[in-house]
């Protein structure tokens, strides 16, 4: 049975291959190579909930603004505005952690992190899509440490602007490329670490975090013991200008502290560009973004689902007490133009500032690792999912010890394309565009969880509700547009192709689609809302239920019901013949598949229905009764004739059903476990003359009057395997075809009467196949019988009021008048009450003089639609019955006979 540790079984969408299991077989039990190379091999489990979530929480937390960025956002949005934005981005990813939270604590997770999470919760395409969009946040935050990182080496190491030699230790020279050089050292000191493991990075992680948690101390400490200090700050200016600002650390002072209460947004020196709560709180944001480091680790985490709940919101909780104890600290202390002209100003005013300089190169230096190792783990859940096939496949190839290696280059190599930005507030609004659109997914994936109300979501953790997650949705949503609405839009149209690319690949799983329940709750919901008391005869469609004894015989005529549907309930149906009783299980479940794959094949919107009894009529009885629910209930019921006509075999001629095809439609589509060669060995070879029937004459003829007593429209099609350019591949549109109608009852010349209810059912019909898509542009041809030579002209008044009757139907189409004087002389004139009497009296010569009339008048017709008559009350009459209606259709090409038992037309608003 497959499981959500069971990849995609689909090829994927740049033709890797991948074999299905067999029936029955167990994928986690498949022997796991001994190759390095192969990415089967599960990692080890190392990690508890502090080393695996809160230290690389905390730290990525942390990152490079909590030494090099808290004066940068106090400065411009002052300390009530940075307040707020602290409070609105916790907010933000409070709501997000109570969604992790309760989707972690609902079952077992795998290595992948929000990847795994989102994609088992919301199917592979939204999982892919999002996956690969939270990859290149990941991705991108990397390299954006790396910036941060190099700024606060240049900080202290950079040569002066103003002197063109080195002093001290100011040795390192500065510029746009020097940038970019440092930051790809700095990248591959960090590739390495990562080569190593992720077990490694987590255990020197807890120092590094012991040597930030140190840093901080020191800054808190130093606000006390530090005396004021007046500092001059030079910024390179236009041309070869320096510019210079006086700036102060006050200690703490009330002074102070009210100048920097309110906002005073100006030029950012970094990149030259004005600064506005908008830009600020990007950056600052960007302190928010670790939250999901622990779930990224969760392929290596002992047991993810209760450590990363508790890791993360202990990591959060801390995180939130020391942002806000800092903004107030250096709001009180230093004036504003040390906060905005200085972004490294905390180690000036430390008490030994190598306690500060080492904290934040330990701090970013994690941060960018960490964001390396997230990245990586979630490009290899991807890639053993194999959503985007070949050109990701080399990142599943895992080492001995189940370290993504290829991943961690792929990751680096990206990461190395992103420090081309130089400078970490360039590219600090793309980062968070691309964390809050991850966010928002995670917490549309725990809504559509909670609305569905699936009973085997029962996550451990209750804190929260539909209304958390709703919300948390909006607020991460408004705050893209609000960051940067350029970059909002753009993430959500790449997150759109990345959606269409791979649905239209069509990548099935076996994790379970939320969306199937979804649609569940919904469709349960509006079916109690659709009340069959409420029917009204103005809104009547044709609901089919179409019997099929073998669909190689009977796909013309599946097909062309498709069309006649007109956007109805339409239902597969079939009867096994058997006895539950002396049967060890029941053989029809095991058939569902079979069926619905040749739905898929046909590329009709149907339902399938299947029965097991001991006669085709006792189980087509049960199919009327059973089949649907509330008022989606089948009302017209569709056989195939019964003759002695050879059958031909459909799978033959399509090339759907064909080999060829095969290996194509293989590698773009899932087939639940039906190929096409187990789909072509299903279904039996077409009957042959000689071969037994399932059900004798009498018992068809039995099946047609048990519908109508059960007030079921009949309808028997003929000769429809003549019928071409019904396949979906067909560009027909009906331009050349003609759909005749012949609305009297033929086999009783007596009967005049076009206006009964059998007779506007037929009209009906042909006016619903004349609406579909590929009859739209047909002709449509009723046919009157009149006998023009009998002395009551009464046919021609029935005529005018049969032309007004098609006008106030709204149907369309040409009368044509027949004369059938010659036919009708060779009917027999018997009693009119004794209808089974008439039934056995019909002559060889008036059946032959019928059928040569509608070929004369037909023959070049798509379709027919004929009247069916009454079949007769006693069943020694069924094989006289059928054999007239074979005689009267015989070579006429596709026909329906039709004969119809409830009202379905309407002339009023």
């Amino acid at each position: 049975m497959s499981t959500e540790r069971t990849p995609l079984i689909t090829s994927g969408v740049c033709g890797l291959t991948v074999t299905a299991a067999t029936c029955g077989a167990i994928p986690d039990s498949a022997p796991e190579s001994s190759d390095s190379g192969t990415p089967s091999k599960e990692p080890q489990r190392k990690l508890n909930t502090f080393f695996g979530v809160m230290v690389p929480t905390i730290l990525s937390m942390f990152s490079i603004v909590l030494f090099l960025r808290t004066g940068f956002v106090v400065g411009h949005a002052g300390l009530l505005q940075g307040l707020v934005m602290v409070i609105v981005a916790y907010i933000i990813i409070s709501l997000t952690i109570l969604s992790i939270c309760a989707i972690s604590t609902n079952g077992a997770i795998q290595g992948g992190g929000a990847y795994y999470m989102i994609s088992r919760s919301l199917g592979p395409e939204f999982g892919g899509s999002i996956g690969l969009m939270f990859f290149l946040a990941k991705v991108f935050a990397s390299g954006e440490y790396v910036l941060g990182l190099v700024e606060a080496i240049l900080d202290v190491f950079g040569k002066d602007p103003e002197s063109s030699v080195s002093e001290g230790m100011r040795v390192l020279p500065q510029g746009y490329w020097y940038t970019v050089l440092y930051s790809s050292v700095i990248l591959l000191l960090c590739l390495l670490v990562c080569l190593v493991g992720a077990h490694i990075y987590s255990r020197t992680a807890f120092v590094i975090l012991l040597v930030v948690t140190v840093s901080l101390l020191s800054i808190f400490i130093s606000s006390v013991a530090v005396k004021p200090l007046e500092l001059t700050i030079t910024h390179p200016g236009p041309g070869n200008q320096t510019l210079r600002y006086n700036a102060s650390y006050t200690g703490f002072n009330a002074t102070t502290l009210r100048n920097n209460l309110g906002s005073g947004y100006s030029l950012d020196y970094s990149t030259n560009t004005v600064m506005s709560f908008a830009t600020v709180f990007a950056v600052m944001f960007t302190s928010c973004t670790g939250i999901m480091a622990g779930a990224n680790m969760s392929g290596e985490l002992k047991t993810p689902s209760v450590s990363i709940p508790k890791g993360t919101i202990v990591a959060v909780c801390y995180t939130f007490t020391v942002y806000i104890l800092l903004f107030i600290l250096v709001s009180a202390t230093c004036d504003r133009t040390l906060l905005i002209q200085d972004y490294g100003f905390l180690q000036r005013i430390n008490i030994w500032p190598p306690f500060v300089i080492i904290g934040i190169y330990c701090a970013s230096l994690s941060a960018a690792m960490c964001s390396m190792i997230g990245a990586s783990r979630i490009l290899h859940a991807l890639a053993l999912d194999q959503l985007f096939g070949l050109p990701l496949a080399p990142a599943a190839i895992t080492s001995n010890s189940g370290n993504p290696w290829v991943a961690v280059l792929y990751t680096w190599a990206l990461a190395q394309c992103v420090v081309f930005a130089g400078q970490l507030n360039a590219i600090a609004s793309l980062v968070t565009v691309f964390y809050l659109l991850a966010y928002a997914a995670v917490d549309l994936a725990c809504l559509a969880l909670e609305w569905a109300s699936a009973p085997n979501f029962r996550p451990t953790f209750q804190l929260f509700s539909w209304h958390t997650c709703l919300l948390g949705i909006l607020s991460c949503l408004v705050m893209m547009f609000v960051i940067n609405p350029v970059y909002s839009s753009g993430s959500i149209v790449l997150l759109l192709l990345l959606l269409l690319f791979l649905h239209f690949r069509s990548p099935t799983s076996s994790w379970g689609y939320i969306s199937q329940a979804l649609i569940f709750h919904q469709v349960r919901k509006y079916l109690l809302m659709l009340d069959v008391r409420k029917d009204h005869v103005k809104f009547w469609r044709p609901q089919v239920l179409l019997m099929v004894a073998n669909p190689r015989s009977s796909c013309q005529l599946i097909l062309f019901v498709n069309q006649l549907k007109k956007g109805g309930l339409y239902v597969l149906g079939h009867v096994q013949l058997g006895d539950l009783d002396t049967l060890p299980c029941d053989p029809v479940q095991q058939q569902y598949n079979f069926w619905l794959s040749l739905v898929d094949k046909l590329g009709v919107k149907a339902f399938v229905d299947l029965t097991l009894s001991p006669s085709v009529r006792q189980g087509t009885q049960h199919l009327l009764r059973i089949t649907g629910l509330g008022g989606m209930k089948p009302n017209t019921l569709i056989l195939g004739f019964y003759d002695s006509c050879t059958p031909e075999d459909f799978f033959l001629q399509d090339s759907a059903f064909c080999d060829a095809s095969m290996e194509q439609g293989s590698e773009g589509e899932y087939n639940f476990g039906v190929d096409l060669p187990s789909l072509q060995a299903h279904f039996p070879p077409v009957r042959h003359v000689e071969s037994p029937r399932w059900l004798t004459s009498e018992e068809y003829v039995g099946i047609i009057s048990d519908a109508i007593k059960m007030n079921k429209n009949v309808c028997l099609g003929r000769y429809f395997f003549h019928l071409e350019g019904e396949g979906r591949q067909s560009k027909v549109d009906g331009s050349e075809r003609t759909i005749d109608v012949w609305p009297l009852n033929l086999l009783q010349p007596g009967s005049r009467d076009y206006q009964d209810v059998c007779s506007l059912f037929l009209l009906q019909m042909a006016c619903v196949l004349n609406m579909s898509s590929k009859w739209r542009h047909a002709r449509m041809r009723i046919f009157l019988n009149v006998e023009t030579e009998s002395s009551d002209q009464g046919w021609v008044v029935n005529e005018e009021t049969f032309r007004e009757l098609l006008r106030k139907l709204r149907i369309r189409a040409s009368i044509k008048i027949v004369p059938w004087d010659s036919v009708v002389q060779h009917h027999t004139h018997l009693d009119m009450e004794c209808s089974a009497e008439q039934n056995q009296a019909l002559s060889e010569n008036f059946l032959s003089a019928v059928n040569c009339m509608l070929t004369e008048h037909s023959s070049q017709a798509a379709v027919r639609f004929l009247y069916l008559p009454q079949p007769p009350a006693q069943h020694s009459q069924a094989q006289q019955y059928l054999a007239q209606l074979e005689a009267v259709t015989n070579g006429l090409g596709p026909t329906l006979l039709i004969h119809g038992v409830t009202p379905v037309t309407y002339t009023d608003l």
